[in-house]
């Protein structure tokens, strides 16, 4: 591989695009939101008192969440000890959750899971999902953004660190990701609104 590949490729991995990254992905592509994300997530929306967590790893937002007196009901494709139900959100019909839906899902399967979460709430609801900012980026994301346009997108402007494969990295080991939580209501029609924090 020439020195120009290789830098390319540092590039392409230090902004977090995977598939020209010359690390593994984590398993079942599973990074962990890092705890403090959440809070400040808390901070900047309310939510309804019963949250649904449908990609919840080893209970990251979940135990967060619950410590700020929401009743959370979590579940996982993979049980990892705080699950409430195992199975894959995607292709299991629990009928319509009355209440909202907070996670970091899968990034390779982000759209699938706005879409089965919007799919799954009553009008009126929250999706709130933790994303790269990356992902407004696209003309296919654009007809999406346009269907299901999102109320706020909230940038953080200092870097947060996702986990992979649930491990907090050492210290020092700064991410160059930005990250960036979306907010949808079920329903709405309008503009994004971007707004920072952090």
């Amino acid at each position: 591989m020439t020195e120009d590949n290789k830098n390319r490729l540092k590039v392409y991995s230090t902004l977090g695009s995977s598939n020209h990254s010359h690390k593994q992905r984590a398993s079942l592509d599973y990074y962990a939101t890092d705890p403090q994300a959440v809070e400040m997530l808390l901070e900047l929306e309310n939510f309804c008192p019963r949250i649904w967590e449908p990609a919840c790893g080893e209970g990251h937002i979940t135990e967060v969440l619950k410590n700020h007196g929401y009743s959370v009901f979590s579940s996982d494709l993979i049980d990892r000890g705080v699950n409430d139900k195992t199975f894959d959100f995607l292709h299991t019909d629990m009928g319509q959750w009355d209440g909202d839906i907070i996670t970091n899902p899968p990034y390779s399967l982000a759209v699938e899971f706005i879409e089965k979460s919007l799919q799954s709430i009553p009008d009126g609801r929250k999706v709130a999902m933790f994303l790269k900012l990356q992902f407004l980026e696209g003309k296919k994301r654009k007809e999406f953004f346009k269907k299901y346009p999102p109320v706020v997108v909230y940038v953080s402007a200092s870097r947060i660190r996702c986990y992979r494969n649930g491990m907090k990295p050492t210290k020092g080991n700064d991410s160059a990701v930005a990250y960036c939580w979306y907010i949808w209501i079920k329903g709405y029609s309008g503009e994004p609104v971007i707004r920072w924090f952090n």
